[in-house]
C-alpha cells in the first residue's frame, strides 16, 4: 500500500511533458569556441540538458545562473550543452560564460539542430528564446520547457524533473 501511495505521488509531482517531448532527440555534432565538437550521444547514461539560448535574452541569463546551481547540486550526473545562432558570436558567448560562470560547452549552430528539436517549418517558423530540453540517458527528450514556461525555470521544479529522470523506479 505505501508503495502504491508513493509511486502515485511521484506520478502526480512529476511535472508533464511539453509538446517537443516524448520522442528520441535529434542528432547534432556541433562545435564549441574552441573547436571541439558535442554530440548528445557523448552524454548517453546521463541526463542531458540542452539549453537552446541567445546571449542578449534576459530570461537566458536567469536560467543560465539556474544551470549553474543545478551542476553544483547534481555534478556529472547531468550534462548541458547550451546551444546559440546567429546573431551570438564567439566574443558573446565567451563573454556570457565568464558572466555567468559557465563550465559546460556552449555550441553554434546554423539553424538546423535548432529547427529540428523546435520543429521548425513553414506552418511554424517561429523560435523563441529560451527553449530547454531534458534528454534520458537512452537519448528521449523527456521534457521541455520553452518562454512560456518561465516560473518553472527554478532550480526546485528543474530538480524535480531531474530527480524523476535519475529515478531508477521512474516509468517511461
Amino acid at each position: 500500500m505505501r508503495t502504491i501511495a508513493f509511486l502515485l505521488a511521484a506520478a502526480l509531482l512529476a511535472p508533464a511533458a511539453n509538446e517537443y517531448s516524448d520522442r528520441r532527440a535529434p542528432g547534432f555534432s556541433l562545435p564549441d569556441s574552441s573547436f571541439a565538437q558535442h554530440d548528445p550521444q557523448d552524454y548517453r547514461g546521463k541526463v542531458l540538458l540542452v539549453d537552446v539560448m541567445v546571449t542578449t535574452c534576459p530570461t537566458c541569463s536567469q536560467l543560465a545562473d539556474t544551470l549553474v546551481s543545478l551542476t553544483r547540486k547534481y555534478g556529472d550526473k547531468i550534462g548541458i550543452i547550451s546551444v546559440v545562432t546567429l546573431p551570438d558570436t564567439m566574443a558573446d558567448t565567451t563573454a556570457f560564460a565568464a558572466k555567468h560562470g559557465i563550465t559546460w560547452p556552449i555550441v553554434f549552430d546554423s539553424g538546423q539542430m535548432i529547427a529540428s528539436y523546435l520543429k521548425v517549418t513553414p506552418a511554424n517558423p517561429q523560435i523563441h528564446f529560451p527553449h530547454l530540453f531534458f534528454i534520458d540517458g537512452q537519448g528521449t527528450i523527456r521534457n521541455d520547457f520553452g518562454p512560456a514556461d518561465e516560473a518553472s525555470l527554478t532550480v526546485e521544479k528543474l530538480s524535480a524533473v531531474i530527480d524523476h529522470l535519475l529515478s531508477p523506479t521512474r516509468k517511461l
